[in-house]
């Protein structure tokens, strides 16, 4: 029996599980969108790319599995990279289906098509980040492309990948015993683990140590380990650091939380890790920002500490600092090794309350010190009034989005967060734009939470057009607009170093030039409110997640920078020499 490859594919994609995709219309993809008219799966229409990518990226977060973004070519694949990029270096799972020119018109230079270097290549463009990228250069070949491409997304270390489908496939018929043979294929793959005795020497090494740090980064959430890495460090004690993207893997009220490190870390967290003698590092690439430039005086003096990593790439291992043990294996399956191992060579357990007393005091120092800037009825706000009355007024495990600037960077620092994978951020890209439609992904991935972005209005201003998204589809998202009139980060570090704000405030001639953000989601018919005064912000908060619905807060707020207790090397190549990083601008 044949039928149209279109109708095929969406049948396919039910079979798997999908439950919505996320794209944009072009005469490329029209055969799909016909097809899933009918279908269970729900199309989310976005109004540009970049969104759709955005909140692929979002969607797969909260589910674990792979997403599902639809383009056309040529301008709808290049407005969809730049969310795609952003999922890549944060090894988020989304297969991206891409529409391309007829296969017949290789060579012409049909409408659209990017060929200044060479012909039929526009899924190139992809390569740089994808995990791999396919064009289906028959209908038959398609089913099989399709299975490889999941299978690929969402195992190994997660990414995205690329189908790019000439338009004329899409149309072609195909025999339906092609697509029906994948469904033989087994959807979970069993992870590899570590040896018990691999599993021994590591806990004896940090049983044995005087002051061993759990260093964890996002691989942790991301392979669903979190049970098993609370069950460990219950166990035996270990405090814990975290990266950017690590953050809310142990909950940050954790008795064992130290926090996070690197430029925008703790002075407690990045000493607790410089002086450690054992770091055991879980899914965690040791970035840059999180280590301080990798500066030894900073954050991690390695290898006068010595490193045990377990990482599911290989690649990853070793990469920024040597390792003493080196392990490639699913966080979930070596943990729960390490967890067993543990509890047979020490029954009793290990308890640090040394260890316990000196993070309580530091936490508590730390709330003491930012009393003032928390309770503050300074107007526009303090960034900090406005993060701690959004934690007091959401629930535990509510999911918050961030962008890049104060509401990332000022979050992973001073926002609790208490249920793993209950903070989307943008890391290894830093995508300014990221949080409001990841925001979207995320709620309709989890309709039962409540979700606020918290983000810039730089970030916000990147792509406003998520607001008819979530009108169109009825998203209750909250935005939270973190509106200091500038790309407020690289405004206090030119003024730093440079003494000028120039390109960074969004004022002309002494007027601001920044939009009305209430008025605008107004006029997408989003339910707005602008905030006059600071005690008016936590009420208005509660309102706008009572009402259930979209709901835009634009909130003004002071330019202050996050404090930076570590390093980053940017500041040497601006001012060597000296000991400057961000100012106010206010």
């Amino acid at each position: 029996m044949k039928d149209l490859v279109s109708h095929q594919m969406i049948k396919y994609l039910e079979n798997r599980g999908i439950q919505h995709i996320f794209g944009l219309c072009g005469h490329t993809n029209i055969a799909v969108l016909s097809a899933l008219e009918k279908s269970s799966i729900e199309f989310i229409n976005v109004r540009h790319e970049q969104i759709a990518s955005h909140a692929a990226d979002g969607y797969a977060r909260v589910r674990g599995k792979a997403s599902v973004v639809l383009s056309h070519l040529g301008p709808g694949m290049t407005n969809a990279a730049t969310g795609v990029a952003n999922a890549a270096l944060d090894c988020i799972p989304m297969v991206v289906i891409a529409g391309d020119v007829p296969s017949h018109y290789f060579g012409k230079h049909p409408h659209q098509e990017v060929n200044l270097h060479a012909d039929g290549a526009q899924w190139e463009i992809y390569r740089p980040f994808v995990k791999r990228a396919w064009r289906v250069d028959r209908a038959e070949l398609l089913p099989e492309i399709l299975e490889k491409a999941f299978h690929l997304a969402e195992n190994g270390q997660p990414g995205p990948v690329l189908v790019d489908v000439p338009m004329d496939i899409f149309s072609k018929e195909i025999d339906v015993a092609l697509f029906e043979r994948q469904q033989q294929n087994t959807r979970t793959f069993e992870k590899p683990s570590m040896a018990e005795s691999v599993a021994a020497d590591i806990v004896k090494r940090l049983v044995e140590s005087t002051s061993p740090v759990i260093y964890l980064g996002g691989g942790v959430v991301l392979a669903n380990a979190t049970n098993e890495l609370r069950e460990l460090v219950d166990h035996l004690g270990l405090p814990v650091a975290h990266s950017l993207m690590g953050k809310g893997a142990l909950p940050d009220d954790h008795a064992l939380t130290l926090g996070m490190t690197g430029f925008w870390g703790t002075q407690y967290t990045n000493d607790s890790c410089r002086t450690a003698d054992l770091v055991l590092a879980l899914g965690t690439r040791f970035k840059e920002a999180d280590c301080s430039s990798w500066y030894p005086e900073y954050t991690f003096e390695i290898p006068e500490t010595k490193v045990i990593q377990i990482d599911i790439e290989a690649s990853e291992i070793g990469r920024n600092y040597p390792v003493e043990i080196g392990v490639i294996a699913d966080l979930k399956q070596a943990l729960s090794v390490l967890c067993k191992v543990a509890k047979e060579l020490y029954p009793e357990g290990v308890t640090r309350v040394e260890v316990e007393t000196r993070i309580a005091e530091e936490r508590k120092a730390m709330k003491e010190n930012n009393l003032d800037m928390e309770t503050s009825n300074e107007f526009p706000m303090m960034p900090e009034r406005i993060l701690a009355e959004v934690r007091e007024v959401l629930p535990r495990d509510a999911i918050i989005t961030t962008d890049v600037g104060w509401n990332k960077n000022g979050v992973g620092q001073q926002f609790p967060i208490y249920e793993p994978g209950s903070i989307l951020m943008p890391g290894g890209y830093a995508t300014m734009g990221f949080g409001g439609p990841a925001a979207i992904g995320a709620k309709i991935a989890a309709p039962e939470k409540v979700v606020v972005a918290l983000i810039g209005d730089g970030g916000f201003g990147q792509n406003p057009a998520q607001l008819a998204t979530a009108r169109h589809e009825g998203v209750a998202v909250v935005w939270v607009i973190m509106n200091n009139n500038a790309f407020g980060t690289i405004a206090g570090l030119e003024k730093a170093h440079y003494k000028t704000t120039y390109g960074t405030v969004f004022e002309k001639d002494g007027e601001s030039t920044s939009p009305d953000y209430a008025a605008i989601a107004e006029a997408y018919g989003i339910d707005s409110i602008k905030i006059t005064s600071a005690e008016e912000f936590k009420p208005a908060l509660e309102k706008a997640i009572a009402l259930n619905k979209p709901v835009v807060l634009d909130v003004p707020m002071i330019n202050n920078p996050v404090p930076t207790t570590g390093h980053w090397n940017i500041l040497d190549i601006y001012s060597p020499g000296q000991k400057i990083s961000h100012v106010s601008t206010r």
